[in-house]
């Protein structure tokens, strides 16, 4: 276990036998009688949030419920990007998963089929989500809940964009007349990380129209079974990110070892380039990291005639089919998934609340993203109606391209690839 993640889980181990009232009795409640009056149960949580202002607010949220319920004591344990989804497939192969985990939607196809996931529908809390979050959770058997909906766009340092008397692009032509003026001055403008940043650009373009008809039921039901193939609609999106990189409005080389919110944002606060692609998510710690100029997320200007958004419900959370303690792992994510928690995360996320009458996060960065998103003008990065690894394959396609693979051979492999991932 590596140091950081080794402190983290004896801090909120300690934390618990604080707040449960535990010493020398550490398995059990004792009252002011000394007498035992319960079983302590010990349940573990493991997640993929791993920043210290993300844990922050996680711990939170676990001591307040330890607080109300003294005979559950929770363990947090994470591990950050693709490692984490990793090491949480490899538990749940060995049989050794914990009781609580975060999911993404290519990691949870995997789990389903091989029901590792519990059914959460005597979930309290689900009446509370929006229509459109209950519609990607199904109907049937619910195998998790979303904390977040989180927001993927475009990064602007408004002050090189006035120095250079250059505007916020709200259409693709417009960004690319911006991207080619910072080009000609010598000027990388887009910097871009090696897994969500062109993927988002390729799936938003390439899905929009399917959401604007509202055909995302029939569509992605025909891709996941093979009548359809996903480059008949992500050959469009992929075009832009391969115009991107022949033209040079990104460094291809420099991406490919670019790593997503660590890597990239450490090259967008140096203020060299005007704009990021990366998840809203990270707009608070950007602000923390003191840029000396100013800075806004604003929605994808990815399409002929405006710009759009790609969300996902996120933070996802999953319980184990085979926890032994079922019902305080219920409980938490209950307790969890309460409307003030939820706001609390979310806020501390940079991200927007997946319940009825939560409220954006007031991060100030992100506030131009507010009215794309109430006005629908989004797509679903990893739509639970699509059962393709949609998420891991686009992100492969990228690094095809950004290594220089041309375009239909990089749409020939996602199409193959996906062939092989479909369920008969």
């Amino acid at each position: 276990m590596p140091k950081k993640l080794l402190a983290l889980f004896l801090v909120l181990t300690c934390a618990a036998s604080a707040i449960t009232g535990c010493s020398s009795s550490k398995n059990r409640v004792v009252n002011e009688d000394n007498q035992i009056d319960q079983e302590i149960v010990t349940i573990t949580f493991f997640g993929n949030k791993y920043e210290p202002e993300n844990v922050i607010v996680i711990e939170q949220i676990i001591s307040d419920f330890m607080r109300e319920n003294p005979s559950v004591r929770v363990s947090y344990e994470s591990l950050k990007g693709n490692d984490y989804f990793e090491a949480l497939e490899k538990r749940m192969e060995h049989g050794r998963g914990d009781d609580i985990f975060m999911v993404n939607h290519d990691v949870l196809l995997k789990l389903e089929a091989d029901g590792q996931v519990a059914d959460l529908s005597g979930l309290s809390t689900l009446p509370d989500f929006t229509d459109e979050m209950r519609s990607q959770m199904g109907e049937e058997k619910i195998t998790w809940v979303p904390t977040t909906v989180s927001i993927f766009g475009l990064y602007c340092n408004l002050d090189l964009l006035k120095e250079h008397k250059q505007e916020v692009p709200g259409t693709l032509s417009e960004w690319e007349a911006v991207c080619e003026y910072f080009v000609n001055c010598g000027i990388t403008p887009v910097i871009a990380n090696n897994d969500i940043s062109l993927k988002t650009l390729a799936i938003g373009r390439g899905f929009w129209q399917v959401y604007q008809d509202k055909r995302q039921t029939e569509v992605f039901g025909q891709l996941n079974h093979g009548r359809e193939t996903l480059s008949e609609y992500l050959t469009d999106g992929f075009s832009i990110v391969e115009t991107f990189i022949r033209r040079g409005y990104l460094d291809a080389e420099k991406t490919l070892n670019t790593k997503k919110t660590s890597d990239d944002l450490d090259d967008f606060i140096r203020g060299e380039s005007p704009f990021l692609l990366t998840g809203a998510w990270a707009a608070g710690r950007v602000a923390g990291m003191e840029p000396d100029f100013r800075f806004e997320v604003a929605p994808l200007p990815i399409l002929d005639e405006g710009s759009m958004l790609v969300i996902n419900p996120d933070t996802r959370l999953s319980i184990n089919a085979q926890s032994d303690h079922f019902e305080a792992a219920m409980k938490f994510v209950e307790y969890f998934t309460k409307a003030e928690n939820i706001q609390k995360f979310a806020d501390q996320q940079s991200s927007f609340s997946p319940l009825k009458g939560g409220s954006p996060s007031s991060v100030l960065e992100i506030q131009p993203l507010i009215a794309c998103y109430e006005s629908g003008q989004t797509v679903i990065g990893t739509d639970d109606l699509l059962k393709l690894p949609i998420w891991e394959l686009t992100a492969e396609v990228s690094r095809k391209l950004l290594a220089g693979e041309e375009l239909e051979s990089a749409m020939s492999w996602l199409d193959q690839q996906a062939q092989e991932r479909i369920v008969p």
